[in-house]
């Protein structure tokens, strides 16, 4: 028995049937959309690698059923540029280098997307450090990281207040 769910995929509306409504958000991305960028680490939740954002909030896709998902919103790392700009968190990682091998570089900036959406980290490192401990880095580029985070999270609240000037002004 198939199932058909709809999800808004970066944006774009997107109708799927599930012929096994066991799969997870993780597979259906990779093997069905071919949405390869979030990666598959240890498919347990343990690694955050799979870490997308479902209506803004970041959860790992590895555990999550596609079929509870009809209706949402996913954004995976395939969103976030626009053309050939990059998004404020993944300049930032390149600006500190807070990858090595990047495997975990997908999961972390979106983990730290929305780590920036919810407004918990604040600019103490350590806070931020624990609030993307769910991200594994198995190079160590922990401290690089921190600091992407903290740029882009600045870069963005500078953004936010630029529009907010502007739109005042008009």
């Amino acid at each position: 028995m198939s199932l058909s769910i709809s999800l808004a995929i970066n944006g774009r509306q997107r109708i799927v049937a599930l012929e096994d409504p066991r799969v997870t958000l993780l597979d259906l991305l990779r093997e069905r959309l071919d949405l390869t960028g979030t990666k598959k680490g240890c498919d347990r939740g343990q690694c955050g690698a799979c870490t997308v954002l479902v209506d803004g909030r970041r959860i790992n896709s590895c555990l999550a059923l596609a079929a509870s998902l009809d209706g949402a919103q996913v954004t995976t790392i395939e969103g976030l540029a626009e053309d050939e700009t990059l998004h404020p968190v993944q300049a930032s990682f390149i600006a500190h280098d807070a990858f090595q091998c990047g495997y975990c570089t997908p999961g972390q900036i979106m983990s730290a997307l929305g780590l920036i959406a919810e407004g918990h980290a604040g600019d103490d490192p350590e806070r931020i450090r624990e609030l993307m401990s769910g991200n594994i880095c198995r190079c160590g580029a922990y401290q690089g990281i921190t600091e992407a985070v903290l740029e882009a999270q600045k870069m963005l609240a500078d953004a936010s207040e630029e529009g907010r000037r502007r739109r005042n002004a008009a």
